[in-house]
């Protein structure tokens, strides 16, 4: 079994030698695990576009290459049973009060 990718690790696809950043872990209703890379650098004045790959074919080159602290978590015991979110962020700024 191949190890967990973390949001932060540097990662090389092994399939097309793609290299980049973990920027995004999402799992799938059917249990499949992507994960997103950002390629590092800039070609032609340009930022490449994020790629997702399947966990699996990826090995870690480092671990932690980029420091990932969350901002915000949701506290379990506020989600809105309506919804499934953690309720408003506390740093938030109204719509009607950031258009004046």
């Amino acid at each position: 079994m191949r190890e967990t990718v973390n949001v932060g690790d540097k990662v090389k696809d092994t399939v097309t030698g793609l290299v980049g950043v973990a920027v995004v872990r999402s799992v799938w209703l059917n249990g499949c695990v992507r994960i997103g890379i950002q390629p590092q650098g800039v070609k032609d004045g340009k930022v490449p576009e994020m790629v997702s790959v399947d966990e699996p074919q990826l090995e870690v080159v480092k671990r932690k290459a980029v420091a990932h602290e969350p901002e915000y978590t949701p506290q379990p015991e506020k989600v809105d049973r309506r919804t499934g979110t953690g309720g408003h962020r506390p740093d938030a700024v109204p719509q009607s009060s950031a258009r004046r």
